[in-house]
């Protein structure tokens, strides 16, 4: 690697933000998804945070950051993500890994929840039996996906789209983004 090719990654990766907040409907569906969420932690809900790989990774930040702290002092949020290794490895020994998220829906779940539901493709087996599972409890559901939104798209009461065709890096750099942007509109929201 040479300062060229440095360059060109921070490049693509700085054009692949802009052309997402240039967006006027990305912005739109950000703030349609954080107010979903408000509207379910202030009835007495909690959100449920689900992905693979860098996506359960942003799924369990998300979590974290409500339940402890994003820049202010506050009471904790609920807030709960799907990686406990005994339930994924005990759900996907005994129901297949098509079913370790959506059995963690039916279990905790309720009228009134929000699912996060983070897949870069749209198109995540486990995360599309979860969000429907969530809509079978009367939970709204939110993506956050790439690409064409998938199969997931679909599942959606809120979607955020990064509509990048190319690497799942890049996606996925976009969506941290998102999650910190709707840390902050819930922290605001309930401040």
């Amino acid at each position: 690697m040479d300062n060229q090719q440095i360059a060109a990654h921070f490049a693509e990766a700085a054009s692949v933000l802009e052309q997402f907040r240039a967006g006027t409907r990305n912005l739109e569906a950000v703030l349609q998804a954080g107010n979903l969420m408000v509207a379910a932690l202030r009835s007495g809900g909690k959100l449920i945070s689900c992905g693979n790989g860098g996506s359960l990774c942003d799924a369990m930040h998300f979590a974290e950051e409500l339940t402890g702290k994003f820049r202010n002092d506050r009471a904790p949020i609920a807030a709960i993500c799907i990686n406990d290794p005994g339930h994924l490895t005990c759900v996907g020994n005994d129901y297949g890994y098509e079913q370790v998220f959506a059995r963690f829906v039916q279990a905790h779940g309720k009228a009134g929840d929000v699912l996060l539901a983070i897949s870069t493709s749209g198109n995540s087996p486990n995360v599309l039996r979860a969000a429907e599972a969530a809509r079978e409890r009367g939970m709204k559901v939110v993506g956050l996906t790439g690409k064409d939104g998938g199969k997931l798209a679909a599942l959606c009461h809120a979607e955020v789209r990064v509509a990048h065709t190319g690497y799942a890096d890049r996606v996925q750099e976009v969506h941290i983004k998102v999650v910190h942007a709707w840390i902050d509109h819930i922290e605001r929201a309930l401040a």
